[in-house]
Order: structure tokens, then C-alpha cells, then sequence
């Protein structure tokens, strides 16, 4: 007959009893703290939490104005490192000194706290300014012609026409006023991506998806010129202000620099990993700053051909990219949360998100009087008072009949040189054109 094995309870009892026998047999020497030890484990643990507070540092000592009478110094009024139930004595002190001797504060510390708290009251203070008043905007116009997603869109500096750029490869210039076709001008042979008119020159610069960069004379309306280097694809391109400079970017991940007049490139601005979907000039520093599909922004010294700064606070493609005509500010759009940021140049500081437009950001376009303008993959639009980041009017492009409901998106954007009319360029094949409404 098999013996039976005793209760699991029974056995545990018993192991307890020898495991306490063999380790606890004297009750004062055991597993029991003494006084001192735990005294001594206390002051530890609150010396590391607590070593850098017990004293002001010299830097804020030296702002701490008296404030009555001078008292003696009281020894009793010292900072409690180890609890009201735990002093600590002379030997505690002695090993605490040994274990975790007092460090010394850095001014430069301090100096960076300070900062850094003052960078949050700017911060505070920026998002909490009053939205100025803008009137709502309002279609006035849809103009028909292409045969393709309009993709590109120009005004010309004396604000009488302006030429955009499609998928049927064509270039057209329409009247400002009227919208009706003035010209059109074929020569690539895929879709314009990117075009400009130079206010200096009588010339229009047109990129493509041909890897295609051209000049056009707009006095004969022929091609004079191309700028051959671009291993893809042509995404963006942009007029540097005062110099006679072109700087393109595209699908080969980079940016290049051209001599306007001999065709030369002057620089080759290498570093994004990705398509570099859009590409700002300046005057001032940063002179380049481009937008990419890595997800990153990066701002360029022009003379070096070099990164000032890589901005990686996007967490998607970045798609767009608009600079305010007189703040040394800018904007940039993705897709996802918060996905338009303002920054402040040169150093690129981020100021604050615009935050609600939940769609990928095509394009953006802002004017003079602080009205930013947001246009989406989906048909999106909202106006943003560019100070306060505010959304002050949200729309949705409608597609005209005999569009597909999916073609209610769009590609570009740019307010005229008033300010108080914006031409966009839709997938469903048209331009639309929106007004400021008067009061």
C-alpha cells in the first residue's frame, strides 16, 4: 500500500520554521534592522533625491532680498534630510559625506533653467494672443481648360495674369481680372509641377516630372534656356528675391542651385533622404529652406551650399512650405496631428502649432495681412489668422459636374499681390479662384 505524502501546507509551515530557526535564531542580531542602520538608509536615499536642494545656489542667493530684521543664524532651521523620527548624527553625516560628497552648482545650469522658463513664457504668451479679425472668404470664380490636375499655380509681379501649370503638360496664362485664356505655351512632356515668374526679368521658369527645368522669354513666349541636372523627377522650384538664382528640388532628394543667365549649377544641396516636395527663397538667412518627404525641414546657407538646420518636428512627408511676405516667419504642412507649425527664422525656432486640419496639407499660401490658407489632399480648406493660429474659416472644395467625388482635393495655391484674392489649383481640373468678402 502507497504511503500517502503529507499536506503542501504542512510542509511549507515547517520549511518556514527551520528557514527561521537557521537565519533568525537571535532575535536582536537577525534579520531585524538596527537604529543606525536605518537612520543611515534613510539619510542615503535622501541625499541622492535630494543633495542638489538643501542650499540655494549662489546665483539666486545673490537676488534673495533681506526681507526684516537680520536673526542669528539657527542651526535647527536646516534643511530635514533624514525625517523628524531619524536625525542624523555626527557618524551618519561622516559616511553620507563619504558616499555622496556635495556637488558644485554650475552657473551655467541655472542659466539654462532660466531660459528655458523664458522660453515657456513666450511660449504662453504667443498662444494667448487675441485673433485679429479677418473677413470670411467666399468662390468667386471656377475656370475650366486643362485636361489634367492642375498642379502649379503663379501670379505675375504687376498682378494683371497669372500661369498654371497641369498634367496635360501645358502651361497656360490667364487674365487676372476676367479668367479668361490669354495663352498657352506646351514644351514639357509630363506634368508641370512647379512654375515662377521672375520680377526682375521678363522670364517664367517651369519644372516637371520630366526632369525638366525650362526658362521661358515671355516677350516671344519661346524657351531659352534649360537647366539640366535633376536625376528624376522636378517637384518645386522657387526665385531667389535679389539675385539672379534659381533653386529647384525634386524626386532625386536634393536641391540645386542655378546661375539664372549661364545655366551653371552652383550648388547641389545634398542631405534629405527623400523627395524634397518644396522649396522657399528669401532675402535673409536661412536664403533656402526646403520641405521632404523624410519628413524633415532643412535650412540652407547658400553661399556654402550647406545644412544651417535640420528641423524634425514633423512626423510625416512635408508637402508644403510658405513664407510670410513681411515677418521673418514661416510655415510648413504634413500630414496627421498638428500638422502645420509655424517656425521663426533664421535659427528655425518652432513657435507654435495650427492645429485642426486633419488632412495631408498639399499647399499653403499666407498674405500680407496674416491670413493663412490650408489646402488638402481630401478637399479641405481652413483660413488662419497667422498670429494667434486660430482657424477662423473652414470650407470644402466641391467638385465640378462631372468630376468624381473623389477629385475634390488640391495640388497649389497662391494669394495675388493684393492679398484679397486667392487662385487654387484643384483635381478636378479647374482653378478656382476666392475673394475676401467686404464688410
Amino acid at each position: 500500500m502507497a504511503a500517502t505524502l503529507p499536506a503542501l501546507e504542512s510542509l511549507y509551515k515547517k520549511s518556514a520554521k527551520r528557514t527561521w530557526d537557521v537565519f533568525a535564531a537571535d532575535a536582536d542580531a537577525g534579520l531585524k534592522d538596527d537604529d543606525d542602520s536605518a537612520r543611515l538608509r534613510v539619510a542615503v536615499k535622501l541625499r541622492d533625491e535630494y543633495a542638489g536642494y538643501r542650499d540655494l545656489p549662489a546665483a539666486l542667493l545673490s537676488q534673495q532680498a533681506p526681507v526684516g530684521p537680520a536673526r542669528p543664524k539657527d542651526p535647527s532651521r536646516k534643511l530635514l534630510t533624514a525625517g523628524p523620527s531619524a536625525p542624523v548624527d555626527q557618524t551618519t553625516s561622516k559616511a553620507l559625506s563619504l558616499l555622496h560628497p556635495t556637488p558644485q552648482q554650475k552657473p551655467s545650469t541655472f542659466a539654462s533653467q532660466s531660459k528655458l522658463s523664458q522660453a515657456l513664457t513666450l511660449h504662453k504668451t504667443t498662444r494667448t494672443i487675441k485673433p485679429t479679425y479677418h473677413p470670411p472668404w467666399k468662390l468667386v470664380r471656377v475656370i475650366s481648360g486643362h485636361l489634367g490636375w492642375v498642379r502649379s499655380v503663379a501670379v505675375e509681379p504687376g498682378n494683371k495674369w497669372f500661369a498654371t501649370g497641369a498634367g496635360d503638360r501645358v502651361i497656360k496664362i490667364w487674365d487676372l481680372a476676367s479668367g479668361e485664356l490669354k495663352l498657352s505655351l506646351t514644351g514639357h512632356i509630363s506634368t508641370v509641377r512647379g512654375l515662377a515668374v521672375s520680377n526682375r526679368h521678363p522670364y517664367l521658369f517651369s519644372c516637371g516630372e520630366d526632369k525638366m527645368v525650362k526658362c521661358w522669354d515671355l516677350e516671344a513666349n519661346k524657351v531659352i534656356r534649360h537647366y539640366h541636372g535633376h536625376l528624376s523627377g522636378v517637384y518645386s522650384l522657387s526665385l531667389h528675391p535679389t539675385l539672379d538664382v534659381l533653386v529647384t528640388s525634386g524626386r532625386d532628394a536634393s536641391a540645386r542651385v542655378w546661375d539664372m543667365r549661364t545655366k551653371a549649377q552652383i550648388h547641389v544641396l545634398a542631405g534629405h533622404t527623400a523627395t524634397v516636395a518644396d522649396v522657399k527663397c528669401q532675402e535673409s538667412d536661412p536664403q533656402v529652406i526646403t520641405g521632404s518627404m523624410d519628413s524633415t525641414i532643412r535650412l540652407w546657407d547658400l553661399a556654402a551650399g550647406k545644412t544651417l538646420t535640420t528641423l524634425t518636428h514633423h512626423k510625416k512627408s512635408v508637402r508644403a512650405l510658405t513664407i510670410h511676405p513681411t515677418e521673418y516667419t514661416f510655415a510648413s504642412g504634413s500630414a496627421g496631428g498638428n500638422n502645420i507649425k509655424k517656425w521663426k527664422c533664421p535659427e528655425g525656432a518652432f513657435v507654435f502649432n495650427f492645429a485642426g486640419h486633419n488632412a495631408i496639407i498639399n499647399t499653403m499660401s499666407v498674405n500680407s495681412e496674416g491670413v493663412l490658407f490650408s489646402g488638402g489632399d481630401n478637399g479641405s480648406i481652413s483660413f488662419w489668422d497667422w498670429d494667434s493660429g486660430q482657424p477662423f474659416q473652414n470650407m470644402e472644395d466641391i467638385p465640378q459636374p462631372g468630376s468624381l467625388e473623389a477629385e475634390a482635393g488640391l495640388f497649389c495655391s497662391t494669394f495675388d499681390h493684393t492679398g484679397t484674392r486667392l487662385i487654387t489649383g484643384c483635381a478636378d481640373k479647374t482653378i478656382k479662384i476666392y475673394a475676401e468678402q467686404s464688410a
